[in-house]
């Protein structure tokens, strides 16, 4: 009897337990939230975030704020978003490089990608574009393997620096051709990209949203976009599949996360909102239009793609052998 007792206590503490999650999460939000954005005020990163944290606030009925916390590779962030209360009032805008290509290159990282967040859903992706010199006599990938090939280590490609996602886009177009391109490093796209426009390196390596310009202009080739279908900003650049790589749809992506343990329906809710914002026709247009493509998903479809893209990554370094010094 005794045991039946503590069994139904046990029961009964559980759905009071559930009862004030649910409750909770009914009259959530009700404050301000704040959304952590892993990049300075600018670019991509900061632009999808801003445009989120807006819509979600009209959607939510409560301000959601930005805060920028840069540095240490966007590590600082993620670390800050894992150690927050997990109650859905701290929300954080994470990246491809953040939780499946930083955790293989340092080996100190106070945040674990896979078990310390919640996943909420995809917000957008920005694919990579391999272009080459408009002088360089290459005119599709094919020929440019042909090229690597001929000249095995001497021809260069340019990146926005080690470890990032252009540079082992590169790593992994080598892999997928059995060429030995070699990798030339900068600091930041806009030195990587000056170096191919004054045919210091052949190639660049880097996403649509910087590429694309160039390339409108005539001034770059681009060869293949790193996504499974082609953009409407670089109608005559083929996809990955169309340029017979389909394992290089290597798109980085943006996403919302949550601190591990965050309420069920908060998550839901949460993603219904997003989902809906995606669908908008003003999301399509203001984010497309600068090279960023609008997605949304579940959290299980997203958690996949986390687990996926950390195991694909942490093979490409591996193979690489890139470091971080």
């Amino acid at each position: 009897m005794r045991g039946l007792q503590r069994v139904a206590l046990g029961l009964l503490g559980a759905a009071c337990v559930l009862a004030a999650s649910v409750a909770q999460a009914q009259a959530w939000p009700a404050r301000p939230l704040k959304l952590i954005v892993p990049f300075p005020p600018g670019g991509a990163a900061d632009t999808i975030g801003r445009y989120y944290a807006e819509q979600l606030g009209q959607a939510l009925g409560q301000p959601v704020v930005v805060d920028n916390k840069p540095g240490a590779g966007t590590a600082i962030a993620a670390e800050a978003a894992a150690r927050a209360a997990p109650d859905g009032y701290t929300l954080s805008l994470a990246t491809s490089g953040q939780l499946t290509i930083l955790p293989h290159l340092q080996d100190k990282l106070r945040f674990d990608p896979l078990h310390d967040f919640a996943p909420v859903s995809l917000l957008a992706s920005v694919p990579n574009v391999v272009a080459v010199n408009a002088r360089f006599p290459a005119h599709s990938v094919a020929e440019l393997v042909a090229a690597a090939k001929a000249q095995p280590g001497k021809l260069g490609y340019s990146s926005c620096g080690t470890g990032t996602l252009c540079h082992l886009s590169g790593e992994l177009f080598k892999n997928l051709t059995g060429t030995d391109l070699l990798h030339v490093p900068y600091k930041g796209s806009a030195p990587a990209v000056a170096a191919v426009l004054g045919g210091e390196v052949p190639v660049a390596v880097d996403t649509l949203a910087i590429l694309a310009p160039q390339i409108q202009a005539g001034k770059l080739r681009g060869l293949v976009l790193t996504a499974a279908q082609r953009s409407p900003l670089l109608p005559g650049v083929p996809s990955a599949p169309e340029a017979g790589l389909p394992a290089f749809a290597t798109a980085g992506w943006f996403g919302i996360v949550l601190p591990a343990g965050a309420p069920a329906p908060v998550v839901e809710r949460l993603q219904r909102e997003i989902a809906a914002i995606a669908r908008a026709p003003r999301t399509v247009q203001e984010l497309e239009a600068k090279g960023i493509t609008v997605e949304h998903n579940n959290p299980a479809a997203f958690a996949e793609l986390i687990r996926a893209d950390h195991a694909r990554w942490g093979r490409v370094i591996k193979d690489s052998d890139v470091r971080i010094e």
